[in-house]
């Protein structure tokens, strides 16, 4: 057999637009023709299934090159052209999943004949045909598909206020007091005397850390805070009312009922359920880490502490009690160095090599891997690591290829906004947990059916690997890999020790804050509120202990309530996986890798092929509890 061979990107800048009407529409061609055989096959005809898996593999190859160019191309016109054929790609989904001809043929295969990976293809694909309406008569389908054209144009628009609104707050260069030198060197004075300080990650996570002045802090807070405002409020109360309407005309009570039915949680009143537990469970220690953070901040004249504040304050008491010094740890993460770190290590832990290749790309700082098991191709994966205009403007892994056994390796792209210099520790930990749903995506990219490859698990499993991962950012063995200062001197032993009590501070705190942001992501859609803001400032005062800013509007800006909807909780739910998994490996040897494997076979490699509870069992040898969590939450 003829060895698989990635996807050849254009090489051209000229071409890129007619190479994405191939890849794009071509693809969702080849997609209707492949249902067009489907219609053709005999009721119970096994073909049947395999010719839906050839169609969800086109239809796979036009999403993730649509999704990937519309956030991360220099050229506006390609971004314009990736969402009008992601729209279309979209129209066509609706569209087949309320195509009743299809249904029946589905329905009509024996399952008694079926293998389980068959059964369990079969099984979610009748799902998405009932939760999309099938079931329903021909006016309610066609106000579905109606509806599910609309969010994809609202969806895009709200990704694109938010990615294309980037903001610039304008303070002294006296305020610069308290940067790290290449911070200040990088942002000089302007004609105007003034500094420019934009919404960037960059940019505004080290301000609102560094600077002493607060004036400063709450105008570069004021800004990030009012990313896609005013656009996106409107933008979003329409996805919530469209969201609704949706879930409402398929059978379903609300919009959390309808997207918590494929999760691990269940049911819409589950997340409410969770949220509580965990505010609950943070209480007694976040009412702790407050005081001592108001107290901090008192002596420097902080009368409340606030969304343009606490970072500032978080600093000095690490800095103060814990002898921690943000800017004494980050001489020690030269950009370069922990790039080609994290390489190292996670090759050692899973057994894989990472073979650099000269391959065209979207743009000249992506640089790409070729990713090998046993002698083995897996997949390639390319790192877009920093920040630039028009780029999403988060950190996340996007699908470029789906990997299906035989037919194509995975691609996949890490997507981050990290500086070209310096990195602070706490980004060196956003890297690690990223490049684990890379991993994840590689190494789960060898299924014969698409639907099971990759990242392919229940929504609220999908972090858990990544958070996993995190712990190894914080091992000093593992640090000492790649983590040296100028001379050459591995970070000491004594100082990853401190960093990681220092961590500790602040856990139940930030719990609170997540709690809040989750409470935001499910009662939006729960309520579906008239005066977004309004409903905001009550959920910051329910749940969350940082006071936001007056004239702010978080949602607007807040992305993931487009991606994860209702189910923001994810994060939590998926951390409560994660430190029980964690729990099987020995803290004084990370790089053991005989349990490394295990869990790369049991956990990563099966990709959507068992439910994730199912997989944690196998690799645990129990179902998983939440002892650990519990026990790290209050210590």
């Amino acid at each position: 057999m003829t060895p698989l061979e990635p996807l050849t990107l254009p090489d051209d800048p000229s071409t890129w637009s007619a190479w994405l009407d191939e890849r794009g529409r071509d693809s969702l061609r080849t997609a209707a023709d492949q249902i067009a055989a489907l219609k053709t096959a005999r009721p119970g005809d096994s073909a049947i299934l395999q010719l839906w898996n050839d169609a969800a593999i086109s239809i796979s190859n036009a999403t993730g090159i649509t999704s990937l160019l519309s956030s991360v191309h220099p050229d506006p016109e390609v971004i314009e052209q990736a969402e009008g054929i992601e729209i279309e790609v979209g129209r066509f989904i609706s569209d087949l999943h309320t195509d009743h001809e299809v249904f029946e043929l589905l329905s009509s295969i024996r399952t008694a004949a079926l293998d389980d990976g068959a059964r369990r293809v079969l099984a979610h694909g009748l799902r998405s045909f009932r939760r999309s309406g099938v079931d329903r008569d021909e006016e309610t389908r066609t106000r579905v598909r109606e509806l599910n054209e609309r969010e994809t144009e609202l969806s895009q628009a709200f990704s694109r206020n938010i990615r294309d609104g980037r903001r610039t707050a304008k303070v002294s260069v006296e305020s610069l007091a308290g940067l790290p030198e290449d911070f200040v060197a990088g942002h000089p004075a302007g004609d105007d005397g003034q500094v420019a300080i934009t919404t960037e990650y960059p940019d505004m996570l080290p301000f609102l850390t560094f600077s002493g002045d607060p004036d400063a802090r709450r105008a570069v807070a004021h800004e990030y805070f009012n990313l896609g405002w005013p656009e996106n409020d409107a933008v979003l109360g329409d996805l919530l009312r469209l969201r609704r309407e949706k879930a409402q005309l398929v059978g379903y009570a609300d919009w959390p009922d309808f997207d918590a039915e494929i999760k691990m949680i269940g049911k819409g009143a589950a997340i409410a359920e969770f949220i509580a537990q965990v505010t609950a469970d943070a209480g007694n220690a976040a009412q702790r880490e407050f005081a001592v953070l108001a107290e901090r901040g008192a002596q420097d004249g902080i009368t409340e502490i606030d969304v343009s504040n606490w970072r500032y304050c978080f600093e000095a008491v690490k800095r103060e009690q814990y002898g921690v010094d943000a800017q004494e740890i980050r001489r020690y993460f030269e950009f370069a160095k922990v790039h080609s770190g994290l390489l190292e290590v996670t090759g050692r832990l899973f057994g894989l090599s990472y073979e650099p290749v000269e391959a065209p790309t979207w743009h000249p700082e992506v640089t790409s891997y070729d990713v090998h098991l046993d002698g083995e191709r897996l997949g390639r994966i390319h790192l877009d690591l920093h920040p630039r205009d028009r780029k999403y403007n988060h950190a996340a892994q996007f699908d470029l290829v789906s990997g299906v056994r035989d037919r194509q390796l995975p691609e996949g792209v890490l997507v981050c906004n990290f500086p070209r210099g310096l990195m602070d520790h706490d980004q060196v930990v956003t890297l690690f947990h990223e490049f684990g749903h890379l991993m994840h995506h590689v190494l789960a990219g060898r299924h014969e059916w698409v639907q099971f490859s990759g990242v392919a698990t229940e929504w609220d499993f999908v972090e858990a690997p990544s958070q996993m991962l995190e712990e190894w950012a914080w091992d000093a063995t593992v640090l000492q890999v790649f983590a040296t200062d100028e001379a050459g001197t591995p970070i000491p032993t004594a100082l990853v020790e401190r960093m990681r009590a220092a961590d500790e501070f602040g856990k139940a705190l930030l719990a609170r804050t997540q709690m809040m942001y989750a409470a935001m992501s499910y009662r939006f859609h729960l309520e579906v509120p008239d005066d977004l803001t309004k409903r905001l400032f009550e959920l910051y005062r329910e749940f969350s202990m940082l006071k936001p800013l007056e004239d702010t509007h978080l949602h607007a800006g807040f992305g993931h309530l487009d991606g994860y909807s209702s189910a923001y909780y994810t994060y939590m739910w998926s951390l409560v996986i994660a430190k029980d998994m964690f729990s099987a490996f020995d803290p004084d040897d990370l790089f053991d890798e005989t349990l490394a494997h295990r869990y790369r076979d049991t956990i990563l490699a099966p990709g959507g092929s068992r439910d994730a509870a199912d997989l944690v069992a196998a690799f645990l040898g129990r179902p998983y509890d939440t002892e650990a969590f519990t026990a790290w939450l209050n210590r």
